[in-house]
């Protein structure tokens, strides 16, 4: 079901025209990933649909009564309220729906026949199953938590930092639940753990999404189908990032010689990810299967859960051993015992390793657990309170989110030949700075341009190319790809793995990590910080399989407590019940069409009138779906099952 409607939707800026005659609909229950270069019209687009601006022609159809929200990059906030009441302000009327239902409840227990109240009941519970708040205090406190605001709540949110407001202002959204939620770079100063709990709860709580991400395991893990915009027009991709890719080096083999450079940089992209990401699912799939198997072998012998944490967690640290032939590498840092604090809050203890010429290095872990005071420790700017960092004789590039290194008043040939001329050294070749910043998607119309003018996403281009430019031995980058785009993204991954140096980064991007790091630094908090040469994925699925043993292992007091405390399930939810009801349909008209899809197939004078390649892209759209719906029945038919035995 259509929610909004764009029709030959038209928008310029003075003389640049951003959108031009552009046809787009979003339907009920799409995830819907925007993708495109810094400056293309994924804002506008935007803020057209949320009425934030007018299109200069077109019309936009809405369906009646759609709220839709948007996540401002600046959220605003009233003056003197808490985090906690800015939370509940969003929730009024998911309260009163369910104080009337609970209303309702108490009377039909001695009004049991009244016709009025049971179908005013019915259509209450609809509107709770859609927002899932039959619990809502309790989904109030897993978002505080999750989004590390709990210590805040009765904090005024206009004393928190930027980044924290925006956890509040996204809390709140994701409570609402509006009919069609619209995210603008939502994971950007996130740490994984949230953004891991943004996908879950989008995931389970089937939202309509809109969204623009650099990150690119979120747009896979999330997104049902992209949106590309280019050269003012929009174009549609079936599916998440790997669909993109598949399907946007097929349209680039098919163009002129000046999409030669693009499309070499998809291939080896496309590459990356086909070999990286389907290694990984497989030995996650294993492990998983593993896993549920243990699970149910736990249910009779608890033992069993100490077992597989142990082979668990020994799977993670087997990784976390030197690289061979390291003496024979220039030694860059050498650390030993390294303490830091802050405050009272111990961020790093007895940390030692060492740092070698061409290691590739993603400090991760959660936010304030000391990943940016690390790296300010092997800048010189801070000193640690115990231990010592030996460094060698070598040149450090920086590059930070603040872009010191970039003067505003002077524009961009200057920036890059402060001596005058026009031309600049990189990998040992000495280039033209256009020839070299067209590679970084600058046209030549901007070397004039005054630094202070660009774009924010602009002046990290820049920053970035003039890194590539300095002969340093190691790169330290702080955040590299917030406020980037994903075409930028790519160039800066492909200069990074020529790079012959060090690399140390921090950076929350899983796909960029799994990319770049051959090594990872993880600071767990508390002072740990662990050393690991497995993939930052590899880590996280790891991590997240013993976190769930460790709930699953509930002392038998415990146990006891919680049988008391929990209400019986003797039935499938209402929405449950729903559900269970109509598969049995949905599951005869996908067999349906399969089966005449099939048979078209194998009919010439079929296929041939809409295309061999549609109608097999449609089967296995349809087979895909068609395996869900199953696997959802036979979920549910277990659960009934469960539930009849107990």
């Amino acid at each position: 079901m259509a929610l909004v409607d764009l029709l030959e939707i038209s928008k310029q800026y003075e003389a640049q025209k951003i959108l031009c005659n552009i046809n787009f609909t979003i339907d009920e229950g799409e995830r819907i990933s925007i993708i495109g270069k810094n400056g293309s019209g994924k804002s506008t687009l935007l803020k057209i649909i949320t009425k934030e601006i007018e299109p200069d022609s077109g019309e936009i159809r809405y369906k009646q009564n759609t709220t839709i929200k948007m996540l401002p990059q600046v959220p605003k906030f009233d003056d003197n309220v808490t985090v906690k009441e800015e939370i509940e302000t969003h929730l009024k009327e998911l309260k009163d729906l369910k104080a009337r239902f609970d209303e309702i409840s108490n009377l039909l227990v001695t009004d049991y026949e009244n016709e009025v109240l049971i179908k005013e009941q019915a259509e209450l519970a609809g509107r709770l199953d859609y927002f899932n708040a039959w619990e809502i205090n309790s989904k109030v406190e897993r978002v505080l938590k999750e989004f590390k605001l709990k210590e805040f709540e009765n904090r005024l949110v206009n004393l928190l930092s930027g980044g924290e407001q925006k956890r509040v202002a996204l809390a709140g959204l994701l409570l609402k639940k509006p009919d069609i939620l619209i995210l603008d770079e939502p994971t950007n100063h996130l740490d994984v753990y949230m953004v891991e709990f943004i996908e879950e709860i989008i995931l389970k709580e089937k939202f309509t999404l809109l969204f623009v991400s650099h990150d690119r395991y979120f747009i896979d893990n999330v997104a049902t189908k992209s949106i590309e915009i280019e050269d003012c027009k929009l174009r549609n991709f079936a599916g998440g990032y790997q669909s993109y890719l598949e399907q946007k080096e097929k349209i680039l083999e098919n163009m002129q010689k000046d999409h030669t450079n693009l499309l070499r940089l998809l291939k080896a992209e496309e590459r990356w990810y086909q070999r990286g990401i389907t290694a990984r699912r497989k030995r996650n799939e294993g492990r998983k299967a593993r896993f549920l198997e243990i699970k149910e072998r736990a249910k009779k012998n608890p033992s069993v859960i100490r077992k597989i944490t142990i082979e668990l967690q020994r799977e993670q640290h087997s990784f976390n051993k030197d690289e061979k032939g390291l003496n024979k590498k220039k030694m860059l840092f050498e650390i030993e015992k390294l303490k830091k604090s802050l405050g009272e809050k111990l961020l790093i203890e007895n940390f030692s390793t060492r740092i070698v010429q061409r290691d590739k290095i993603a400090i991760v872990g959660k936010n304030g657990t000391g990943k940016s005071t690390f790296i300010r420790i092997l800048l010189e700017q801070l000193k640690a309170d115990a231990g010592f960092i030996k460094k060698g004789d070598f040149k450090i590039g920086y590059f930070d989110q603040h872009r010191t290194v970039l003067d505003d008043s002077k524009n961009i040939i200057e920036t890059f030949c402060p001596n005058g001329g026009d031309r600049v050294e990189v990998w040992g070749k000495n280039m033209h700075v256009f020839g070299y910043l067209k590679n970084f998607l600058f046209p030549r119309e901007h070397l004039d341009k005054k630094i202070g003018i660009l774009s924010g996403g602009e002046k990290n281009r820049v920053a970035l190319a003039l890194l590539f430019t300095k002969k340093v031995d190691c790169l330290i980058l702080d955040e590299p790809t917030n406020d980037l785009d994903i075409p930028t993204i790519n160039i800066l991954e492909e200069n990074l793995q020529k790079f012959e140096g060090a690399v140390i980064f921090v950076s929350h991007d899983r796909y960029f990590v799994d990319k770049i790091a051959k090594k990872l630094f993880i600071f767990k908090g508390e002072g740990l910080v662990e050393e690991s040469h497995q993939t930052y994925s590899e880590y996280l699925e790891i991590e997240k399989a013993i976190k769930e043993l460790e709930d699953f292992e509930i002392e038998p007091e415990q146990k006891v407590v919680e049988v008391k405390k929990e209400k019986k399930q003797t039935k499938l939810s209402y929405k449950e019940q729903r559900e269970y009801d109509s598969l049995p349909e949905q599951i005869d008209e996908f067999e349906q069409k399969i089966e005449e899809l099939n048979e078209c197939l194998s009919n010439p004078k079929c296929y041939e009138q809409v295309g061999i390649t549609k109608v097999a892209d449609e089967l296995k759209e349809i087979e895909e779906k068609y395996e869900t719906v199953v696997e959802r029945f036979l979920e549910l038919e277990e659960k009934v099952e469960e539930l009849k035995s107990n």
